[in-house]
């Protein structure tokens, strides 16, 4: 439904499961690339006598080996799984996504939902199976996503008559019943979503919430009388998903139509909002939001009586948003201490750390607990979420960068001459500032520098990606952009075939070929008579180009 995760692939190999099977056309499959399994590093325990001050200090076997300049893949796959996000499982291309990573997905949910509902959106739940004859009621489609589709073909030791496709999207296995339940026009709209997972067995080299086989998401799928009500709703959809990334997830992206080429298997048109990451200078799809037109409507039989009480085919849409949106995040602010997340999706935003000495006396530590317990609750009654760390079994600075590798942004500490002078110390995970504030200003305080914080984490990101795109007019500019690790704006005749032709000759010995991520939505005046930047036509339309994920 979406084709952000999806790319044109070989069907599995052979060492997929049993119950996963190819299906019976599909080309033969070239050697699966395995992935290796980071080794999942067990943090050591402070001897819990230092005092450690400071990021530093004895945090033992917390820090990460690989530089996000020096070695972005490295660094990458490291990072998920030390700041625990991730677990890899024995199937390749499948993740265990541990509580701190689904915890976020969590707050995407809740913010996505609410709004969706606000729009009429109600939430179902269709079946994970689908029929092969149903699969391929739309030739387009189903061929855009044949190559990568699981097929259950045994239960037990029996093997099945008909093999059973494990769906890689739900419009196949929803349509069949939109056209059951729409019957007058007084049925419409239909607007349903669901958050579900879905399979793809993708074979390009499996990234954790990048590009997996199996990934949590959402779908929605609606129906309208008219067109006009359905190309609102997919602008209204691109909004909420620009929300999404810029908003909580502090991620800048650029909205955007898709190509002819890219645009989703038997769409009328795709729009898109496209992130950017500078270190690897690609692009990446963030969510994707389909106008389908009538085109699944006359394939399914989905139809309505007007008012006159004449046959119409109704307009649809189809939008999704994946778990690939915490990757994209991930990559674009975490450094190599760890994960640096916007206070807006951190399931967690403050940790409370109290630092007693050594020789403390018994009821000071006792008085510095029930002032944690205190602030705990001033900042809990602000809907601040909060965790406190009173581990006597770790050092201070151990702490410090467990937090700091999990993310959080902010840590508060509380130590001996705090409790003198009713104050606490704040350090920001994203500057890594420090600032004195008393007791009595926590709970203002506190809301305030993390609505600071996450807007000024979405302004960094901006500015890291702002002077990323340069315009070219010419395939020598073309070029230099790419090798720079920029996007390319051009103006473009709008042909496919020039599309591929530049994703062919754009490839080098240590680069993919670039593609059209969008057709920018916010674009410099196009003047009569600008000529394509690669084939000297006249120019349609301007298209941002870049190497991708």
């Amino acid at each position: 439904m979406t084709t952000e995760e999806t790319a044109a692939a070989p069907a599995p190999a052979a060492d997929a499961p049993a119950a996963a099977a190819p299906a019976e056309k599909a080309p033969r499959a070239p050697k699966e690339k395995k992935e290796k399994p980071k080794k999942e590093p067990k943090p050591e325990q402070g001897d819990g006598k230092k005092s450690g001050g400071g990021a530093g200090g004895d945090a033992k076997g917390l820090g990460l080996k690989n530089s996000k300049k020096d070695n972005f893949g490295e660094w990458y796959s490291e990072l998920v799984v030390a700041s625990e996000l991730i677990s890899y499982y024995d199937v390749s291309g499948c993740y265990i996504l541990r509580p701190w990573a689904f915890a976020m997905w969590e707050v995407v949910q809740g913010w996505f939902d609410k709004r969706i509902k606000q729009l009429g959106v109600q939430n179902s739940y269709f079946p994970l199976f689908i029929t092969e004859d149903v699969l391929n009621t739309e030739k387009d489609h189903v061929e855009g996503f044949a190559p990568e589709v699981a097929w259950v073909t045994k239960y037990g030791n029996s093997t099945m008559e008909k093999p059973i496709a494990i769906r890689p999207t739900s419009e196949t296995v929803m349509y069949p019943y939109f056209a059951q339940w729409i019957r007058s026009h007084r049925d419409l709209p239909l607007r349903l979503n669901q958050w579900t997972n879905v399979v793809r067995w993708e074979f390009k080299y499996p990234t954790p919430f990048i590009r997996s086989r199996e990934f949590l998401w959402q779908e929605g799928h609606t129906a309208f009388a008219s067109r006009e009500e359905a190309e609102k709703e997919v602008l209204d959809i691109l909004e909420l998903y620009r929300g999404v990334y810029e908003d909580v997830l502090a991620v800048p992206v650029t909205k955007g139509k898709k190509s002819k080429k890219e645009q989703f298997a038997g769409a009328f048109y795709t729009t898109t909002v496209e992130a950017y990451i500078p270190e690897t200078g690609r692009g990446i799809q963030g969510a994707t939001s389909h106008c389908l037109g009538q085109n699944f409507s006359k394939m399914f039989g989905i139809q309505y009586e007007d008012d006159d009480r004449q046959k119409q085919h109704v307009w649809q849409n189809s939008w999704g948003l994946t778990t690939r949106s915490l990757g994209v995040m991930i990559m674009t602010h975490a450094d190599d201490k760890g994960l640096v997340l916007p206070p807006r999706v951190a399931p967690k935003q403050v940790v409370i750390i109290p630092i007693p000495k050594a020789s403390t006396a018994p009821e000071t530590v006792q008085a510095m607990m029930d002032k944690v317990a205190e602030l705990t609750a001033a900042l809990e009654a602000k809907d601040v979420r909060v965790v406190t760390d009173t581990r006597s079994n770790y050092t201070p600075g151990w702490k410090y960068n467990h937090w700091e590798l999990k993310g959080l942004p902010l840590r508060m500490e509380l130590g001996p001459k705090d409790m003198d002078n009713g104050a606490v110390v704040l350090a920001r995970r994203d500057t890594g500032a420090k600032e004195t504030v008393s007791w009595a200003d926590v709970a203002t305080r506190v809301p305030a520098l993390l609505e600071t914080i996450q807007a000024d984490m979405f302004a960094a990101a901006k500015a890291r990606t702002s002077n990323c795109t340069e315009v070219c007019h010419s395939w020598e500019q073309f070029m230099t952009a790419l090798n720079n690790k920029h996007m390319a704006l051009t103006p473009w005749a709008d042909e496919e075939e020039i599309e591929e032709e530049v994703k062919k000759k754009s490839t080098t010995p240590d680069a993919m070929g670039a593609k059209t991520l969008c057709l920018p939505f916010e674009a410099p005046e196009l003047p009569e008579g600008t000529k394509c930047f690669y084939s000297g036509k006249p120019a349609k339309n301007w298209a941002l180009w870049g190497r991708s994920y």
